[in-house]
């Protein structure tokens, strides 16, 4: 029996773990990265501008380089690329605990980005063995894993901060990557022939083979929006909290606040994944947006800190649903020789969304206030729902696009 019908299911479980161990990796770091820098004896005033720069430097870095990976791992097949990524990332993340200066954290940040890969191959490797009628399922889950580490990393770096030492955390998130980088290396399982340069598709026509060259940049184009609309209220997020009145145990509140979207979009994501299955990731995908859309208008008239939260918990299970429905599309139309750099193109729209989604949201509640960066999100994801609702309007009768 090939590949595809016998261990995707092992391959999956290994690739959630992975994926789990890798956004756990990068979120534990994010609460006391601005301590980090400070203690690394940053220039009064400059400590907020190194800190932002290191978190934003590492996406983009990641986002210039993702098409290479992509062609590599479509010569050389997932696995090589995963553990490529995580070996790497096991050095530059244990790493971080030997800087003596705030200059080679940059330096390492900036090589983290460069060499990052391991969920869009993950992704590129389950989507290439999962049978058809079950790739919204397994990829719904797979971005569980995600979601997950992500949802934990905070809540286990502050702990751990205090109670190791900011240093010991990135020696910590080191071994996790190794064990990461272990596990891939043993248990995924890939049956890839490496293909010369001559016979390799060119991207070019990767690009063509596509069976929809303006539903691909849509689904690109909506990936980067959902970066945005996610990365654009993280920086004004507790500002936002406190406007509401929350004023004892705001850090408390504001972490419950922000996992609560996390929370429902891990629970819901498989199960979302196979309802796409079933009535067709195109509509699970245009009723996603609509839905967060409507989210985030409503987060714009809370008038409570538990109204937001309770809004937050209900706009994850729209995130939940949106993720799975563009990997499944991706693995649709796509032909399998370029699924790889597919999903990489895919992946660098989603790293220019985490650096401009911060800046918008910045930028509007500068000017407008800290209501107009909900306003102005609702706007792009509605302009990102007619555009999708277009693109996909000859084939709502349909149950796929073939």
């Amino acid at each position: 029996m090939p590949i595809e019908t016998v261990n995707w299911r092992q391959n999956l479980k290994i690739a959630w773990l992975g994926n789990f161990f890798t956004g756990a990796s990068f979120s534990l770091v994010m609460p006391f990265m601005v301590l980090y820098v400070e203690e690394l004896g940053a220039p009064k005033g400059m400590v907020e501008f190194y800190a932002g720069l290191a978190v934003s430097l590492s996406a983009l870095a990641s986002a210039l380089v993702a098409p290479l990976w992509g062609w590599l791992a479509d010569r050389y097949g997932r696995k090589p690329m995963m553990v490529r990524a995580s070996l790497v990332m096991t050095l530059t993340m244990g790493g971080l605990a030997f800087v003596p200066n705030v200059h080679w954290l940059l330096f390492l940040r900036l090589l983290n980005g460069m060499f990052a890969g391991y969920v869009p191959n993950s992704t590129a490797l389950i989507a290439s063995q999962a049978p058809k009628q079950h790739s919204g399922y397994a990829l719904g889950t797979l971005s569980t894993g995600v979601t997950g580490g992500m949802l934990i990393g905070p809540l286990m770096g502050g702990i751990l901060a205090e109670w190791l030492g900011i240093r010991h955390v990135f020696l910590l998130v080191g071994f996790i990557l190794l064990i990461c980088s272990l596990m891939t290396i043993f248990f995924i399982k890939e049956d890839f022939e490496p293909v010369s340069r001559e016979e390799a598709m060119p991207t070019r026509e990767v690009f063509k083979e596509v069976k929809s060259l303006q539903i691909l940049i849509g689904l690109f184009i909506t990936s980067m929006i959902i970066q945005i609309s996610a990365q654009s209220v993280a920086p004004i997020l507790t500002l936002y909290i406190r406007h509401l009145g929350q004023t004892e145990n705001l850090m408390f509140v504001s972490g419950f606040i922000v996992s609560a979207m996390g929370f429902s979009s891990m629970l819901s994501s498989s199960r979302l994944g196979r309802l796409g299955d079933r009535i067709g990731n195109h509509r699970l995908l245009l009723i996603a947006l609509f839905y967060s859309f409507c989210m985030y208008f409503l987060c714009a008239l809370a008038t409570t800190p538990l109204q937001l939260g309770i809004l937050r918990f209900l706009y994850g299970f729209g995130t939940g649903a949106l993720m799975p429905s563009i990997n499944s599309l991706l693995t649709k139309i796509t032909p399998k020789a370029g699924i790889s750099r597919i999903f990489s193109y895919n992946q660098m729209f989603s790293y220019l969304g985490q650096v401009l989604g911060p800046m918008v949201g910045s930028n509007v509640a500068a000017s407008l206030g800290y209501r107009s960066v909900f306003f102005v999100t609702c706007g792009i994801v509605f302009v990102n729902f007619l555009w999708s609702f277009i693109n996909f309007r000859k084939y709502l009768r349909v149950k796929e696009i073939v």
